[in-house]
């Protein structure tokens, strides 16, 4: 079995002066789901331009199934499929005959599995491409999309323009391919569906990775939101240790707590004798602001 299905090595991309990918490192193993997180301008999409042999990086390397990307881009697309996150579609073709299309350049395709998702996503195939929505046109590519056989999915901004109801449907349809043993990249800018997904997450900031890891690993990195009711004054806590951001009302208090403190900080609101506790691990989004505001 093959140990990775991307490998990227000290990527390197300059768009003249400007440095887009420094030294950028991550792999997607067999059967994962990673979520490949930024700010606009970060390089998410360009490291995916690079992955899919569209333009060729300066330095490092990157490979899909242990084959170079720019190299081996033919052989590589007959066994992954791409949805961008701002899909252009031939404009006098129906929804229908784009899908029939972009299955026929894959050579490969299941007919039921394509009318089920037509219906599953209330696409109108018969409609022209020209009169589709954004959220439409997004359907037929991701409709074509999950109709082929593929070892790999690269997903960039798939839900741009999807309502709640359709984003839940795009989701049950990844569990489906990650069941099936399939790997995924996913780049959103939805942190929820990244979160509800992803086994490991990988966060892009100015050209570098700044942090990688599955989600309970990351979760280490920052704090947790503690909700604490006690019967003796619950204002004693703001002077224990690892304790931030103390907000009291009457005798409940909102706090953040650094995780290698919890311990202690229980034992000492135990000694006040505590009638509530709560404790929230952080967010993705948390994780994700973090660096944004840095």
């Amino acid at each position: 079995m093959m140990s990775k299905i991307i490998e990227i090595k000290n990527l390197r991309k300059n768009f003249g002066r400007v440095e887009a990918l420094k030294d950028v490192t991550f792999h997607v193993e067999p059967g994962e789901v990673v979520g490949f997180i930024g700010p606009n301008g970060a390089g998410k999409s360009t490291t995916i331009r690079v992955l899919l042999g569209m333009i060729r990086q300066d330095a490092g390397s990157a490979k899909i199934f242990g084959k170079d990307v720019w190299k081996d881009s033919f052989e590589i697309h007959k066994n992954i499929s791409y949805v961008p996150g701002d899909v252009a579609l031939w404009g006098n073709l129906s929804g229908g005959e784009i899908i029939d299309l972009f299955m026929k350049l894959h050579s490969s395709g299941d007919r039921k599995k394509r009318d089920y998702l037509i219906e599953k996503f209330e696409l109108d195939p018969r409609k022209k491409a020209k009169t589709y929505s954004k959220g439409n046109r997004q359907k037929v590519a991701l409709i074509a999309a999950l109709s082929v056989e593929s070892d790999l999915y690269i997903f960039d901004e798939p839900t741009s323009g999807f309502d709640p109801l359709m984003e839940q449907i795009f989701q049950e349809e990844v569990d489906k391919i990650k069941a099936a043993g399939k790997s995924i990249l996913l780049s959103s800018h939805i942190l929820s569906e990244v979160e509800r997904l992803a086994d490991k997450v990988v966060i892009i900031r100015q050209g570098e990775i700044v942090e990688s890891g599955s989600l309970e690993e990351l979760r280490h990195l920052t704090r947790s939101t503690v909700v604490i009711n006690t019967e003796k004054d619950v204002g004693m806590m703001i002077h224990v240790d690892g304790v931030h951001d103390f907000i009291q009302k009457e005798n409940e208090a909102v706090f953040s707590a650094d995780h290698t403190h919890l311990n202690n900080i229980l034992l000492e609101a135990s000694k006040l004798g505590v009638k509530k506790f709560e404790v929230v691990p952080p967010t993705l989004e948390d994780l994700f602001m973090r660096h944004y505001k840095e």
